[in-house]
């Protein structure tokens, strides 16, 4: 990993460790080491606690008095939460979107739809979720809500840490592709109640999968094996169409 040099280093250093810990490559209960960080990143402690602070915020890393600082454990009843509450906030998006969007915005995401399909049809898992990521992203910026998107980003990263390291049967990709068909239909017809109900069941979905999924373990996420930060892919992912 390069050092940090850019200007904006708390940005910068609070984006390192917030991808570090959404792909696993910190994973759930590591204690951090601050003094390795540090070389890792080529800083002070000074920025280091800082950005360990804003992660706290996030509920990312958990702030031990005198002892650093730990990545959170997440239950399963805290992975249901997340989810339900996230289904609200993409089904307001979905509502608002519907009402403020442009032709030229549902024409971007349609671009993005597409650009996603490319990579399913690869079974290209990693790109995949990029893109479905930057679906929903694009959703929730033309709901044109700065509050509403304050506390879906609040949110958004642990939500992709458990999504990053459980896997998804290829069935549940299959069923994940229509659901998106219908959610790209829903917004160019501007169905604001539509969209709300797919996207609200679009996440819960993702919560079965999740829950589902072997990286809850005694009632936490366990830590997967250390590794690249890349996510785990199903043994079929990456096959040809």
């Amino acid at each position: 990993m390069t050092r940090i040099v850019r200007a904006s280093l708390h940005e910068e250093v609070v984006g390192r460790l917030r991808e570090m810990i959404v792909e696993g490559e910190l994973p759930p209960g590591d204690r951090l080491n601050e003094r390795a960080l540090c070389e890792l990143f080529g800083i002070s402690r000074t920025p280091l606690r800082e950005a360990l602070k804003v992660l706290a915020s996030e509920g990312l890393v958990v702030l031990l008095p005198n002892r650093g600082a730990r990545v959170t454990k997440l239950t399963r009843r805290d992975i249901e939460d997340m989810f339900q509450v996230m289904g609200s906030l993409e089904a307001l998006s979905g509502e608002l979107a519907c009402e403020r969007i442009s032709d030229a915005a549902i024409e971007e995401v349609r671009a993005l739809h597409y650009e996603m399909l490319a990579h399913y049809a690869r079974r290209d898992l990693r790109n995949y979720f990029k893109l479905n990521e930057a679906i929903h992203r694009a959703i929730l910026a033309a709901a044109d809500n700065p509050v509403l998107s304050g506390m879906y980003q609040s949110l958004a990263g642990r939500i992709r840490r458990v999504r990053f390291i459980a896997n998804m049967s290829r069935e549940r990709w299959d069923e994940a592709v229509r659901e998106h068909e219908r959610i790209l239909e829903a917004l160019s017809r501007r169905d604001g109640a539509g969209l709300a109900r797919l996207l609200r069941e679009h996440l819960e979905h993702k919560c079965e999968v999740v829950v589902a999924s072997d990286v809850i373990e005694a009632g936490e996420v366990s830590a997967p094996e250390r590794r690249a930060p890349t996510p785990t892919l199903p043994r079929w992912a990456g096959e040809g169409a």
